[in-house]
This record gives structure tokens, C-alpha cells and sequence, in this order.
């Protein structure tokens, strides 16, 4: 489904006020009314800076250098047919250096987008698979996600500090700037980091399948991709990215978590199910041939109808 731009805007602005309302519920939790009005300021200034620069932050969190066809050729390429193949911009490719197989894309529209690839991805899958990793990502740019995930991760990460600088301090000890006390900022301390996940989940999940549906389109072969999510996901569970782990709010902006999956985990999941990921990459795929062999027989009928000196 191509997305408007008035659908595009209020999605964004929701977000925007959900995530601010949370960094103000911390604020008051850590401090108080004081505390929340200084939340308050902070919460715009970031939402002002997160618009114009959270792609630069999450790109250098990464280490991810830009290259261009000079330095990376092959990837360079298939990142400039595939974004001439979805009518789009041609966007800034990055590099970054870990062997955990893995890619994400940022960039708040679609003229000012980039997409960032491990090296790791280019060692371990083959060129198309790449090219179904690469497709999904310019999906994401066309849809526009990259700034409401780009602003998620750079927000959430924010609450998360916030919460843990109240914590540190001892923030609540004076009931006359915080009523609930140690107890408020317990429970921003604890519950805080968990609602942002929750508000990734939510962004994420509901965004992945359609991202690979539109990705599939792009580069015209669904199992492309189906064979990239088996091997990243299983690499992901055996190699450490290790600059993902010291920034575990920008998560759900790669396209397979990259972040080591335990049991417990399993309720904070920020990416939909691998497995479902591929089952339904398959049935695309499967249609898709169908279609393919409605047509040819369709076109057979019509001549044999026809005959030969129609």
C-alpha cells in the first residue's frame, strides 16, 4: 500500500507526541512538575534536532563510513539499479564494519536517505540475496519509515538516559519536587525503557512485513530475500555486533534484530517472527508464478482461438 503524504505526516506527529508524552511522564516521575516542565524543554529541542540530524547520530553510533562507486562498486551498483527499478532517488550507501551480516535504512524522506550494510552482509550472502536485503531497505525509504524509525530509536534512547540520570542522582528523595518519591523514579527507571521498546514493537513489527512485500516488488524475486533472512538471522544469533549491543534502542531499525535473542526476550521482540518473515516471501512467490502461468496459458488460449490467419 503506497502511502499518502497526509498518512505520512500523521503518523509521524503521532509518534512524535506519544514519545514526547513518554519523556514527560519520566520527567515527572525523576522530578517532579519541575522535573517535567524541564522534560518538557528538552523533548522539543530533541524532536527539533532528532528531525534534522537522528540519521547522522544513528549512522555514526554505527561506525558506518559512506562509500561510493569507487570503493564499493558491486554494492554501489545494485543499490543504484534497485533504487532506479523503484522510481527513487538514489540514496547515500554506508558501510560498517562487523561481521554480524545485518543492514538498516534512515534518513528522514526519501531525498535525504541513506542505506548502511555490514560487512558481514557482503562476505557471507551472494548478490542477489544482497539485492533482496538492499530491495527491502529502499522499501522502507519509499514508505518513509526511515524517520519515524530513526526519531523511535534516537528518542527512546533518551528516555532510557533520562530514566537511569534520575536513578544515579537519587532523584525523588525530596518529596516537595517529586510526591512519589523513590518510587517514581523506580518506576522510571524500570518501566520507561520498557514502554519505548514497546512503542519500536509496535512501529516495527507492523512495519516489516510490508517492507518485504514491497522490497519483493522491487527486485521482482521474493525468495531473493527469503534466502537473506535465513542466513542473517542465524548469523545473527552466533556473531556479536557489538556497537548494535552498546545502542540497543536502534534495534528494530535493522532488518533482523542484532541483538543476541534469549528466551526472555521473546515478549520485547522487535522484529515479526523469521520464520513468518519467509513463509510469507514464499507465498508472494508462489503467486507470483501462478499469475506468470495464468497469463502464458491465458495468451495460449487466445491465439489457438484466434487462429492462425486471425
Amino acid at each position: 500500500m503506497e502511502i499518502v503524504p497526509e498518512m505520512y505526516f500523521a503518523r509521524t506527529a503521532l509518534l512524535l507526541a506519544a514519545m514526547t508524552g513518554l519523556f514527560l511522564a519520566v520527567g515527572y516521575l525523576v522530578g517532579g512538575q519541575g522535573g517535567m516542565i524541564i522534560a518538557f524543554v528538552i523533548a522539543l529541542g530533541m524532536n527539533f534536532f532528532a528531525y534534522w540530524n537522528s540519521d547522522k547520530m544513528v549512522l555514526r553510533m554505527h561506525g558506518a563510513r559512506e562509500v561510493d562507486a569507487a570503493a564499493a562498486p558491486r554494492l554501489f551498483g545494485i543499490v543504484q539499479d534497485l533504487a532506479r527499478r523503484g522510481n527513487l532517488p538514489m540514496p547515500r550507501v554506508y558501510l560498517m564494519q562487523t561481521d554480524q551480516p545485518n543492514a538498516f535504512a534512515t534518513g528522514r524522506n526519501p531525498e535525504n536517505a541513506a542505506v548502511a550494510v555490514t560487512t558481514g552482509l557482503l562476505d557471507r550472502l551472494n548478490e542477489q540475496e544482497i539485492a533482496g536485503v538492499l530491495a527491502h531497505e529502499l522499501a522502507h525509504v519509499r514508505s518513509r519509515d526511515t524517520l519515524t524509525m530513526t526519531i523511535t530509536a534516537t528518542l527512546a534512547g533518551a528516555i532510557g538516559m533520562l530514566a537511569q540520570f534520575g536513578m544515579f542522582f537519587g532523584g525523588g528523595r525530596d518529596s516537595r519536587n517529586n510526591p512519589l518519591g523513590i518510587i517514581g523514579v523506580l518506576a522510571a527507571a524500570i518501566l520507561a525503557p520498557m514502554l519505548a521498546m514497546f512503542v519500536q514493537m509496535a512501529i516495527s513489527r507492523s512495519r516489516e512485513y510490508e517492507a518485504d512485500r514491497v522490497g519483493a516488488e522491487i527486485c521482482g524475486q521474493p525468495l531473493w530475500l527469503a534466502s537473506a533472512l535465513a542466513k542473517i538471522h542465524n548469523a545473527s544469533l552466533q556473531i556479536d555486533n557489538h556497537r548494535a549491543e552498546a545502542n540497543p534502542a536502534t534495534a528494530h531499525m535493522f532488518i533482523i534484530n542484532p541483538l543476541h535473542a534469549h528466551a526472555v526476550d521473546g515478549l520485547f521482540r522487535t522484529h515479526p517472527s523469521t520464520e513468518e518473515r519467509i513463509r510469507r516471501l514464499q507465498e508472494i512467490a508462489a503467486q507470483s508464478n501462478a499469475n506468470d502461468d495464468n497469463q502464458s496459458i491465458a495468451s495460449y488460449r487466445s491465439a489457438k482461438n484466434r487462429g492462425p490467419w486471425s
